[in-house]
């Protein structure tokens, strides 16, 4: 199966839902390519395929849903998965950073020392319509 067929599988197995989660928000679920085996392996590929030819040292995932693909991308290219959590949801000593959603503000937050010296971080996140996160 090409990449063409592979992103064809993917994109008819994420759901739409107008209006969520407030009035003129079309939110895209991901959760549709889970519940389909053969959809998540497609967008496995299509993902370890793009990022084989990244130079990273580090895969950080963003809460929640990065959760799911970070550690997929991480294994299969043999680099560290680094969590990034909302506020209040890691231990020990971490770093704060908020930002602005369309909808709100939030928190992210690492743990201090889970990245050491320069890196190339790829970072992980299922969504990419409201930039929120673009910090």
């Amino acid at each position: 199966m090409d990449n063409i067929e592979k992103l064809k599988i993917v994109k008819e197995a994420v759901k739409t839902y107008e209006n969520f989660p407030k009035n003129g928000i079309i939110y895209k679920d991901i959760f549709g390519i889970f519940q389909n085996v053969t959809a998540m392996r497609a967008m496995n590929d299509l993902l370890i395929d793009h990022v084989n030819h990244m130079d990273v040292d580090v895969i950080v995932g963003l809460d929640s849903r990065g959760f799911l693909l970070g550690p997929l991308i991480s294994v299969a290219i043999n680099k560290p998965f680094v969590p990034i959590r909302k506020k209040g949801k890691l231990p020990g000593n971490v770093k704060r950073e908020n930002y602005k959603l369309e909808y709100g503000e939030a928190t992210f937050e690492i743990q201090i020392g889970s990245i050491s010296g320069e890196k190339k971080v790829l970072i992980v996140d299922d969504l990419l319509a409201t930039g929120g996160e673009d910090k």
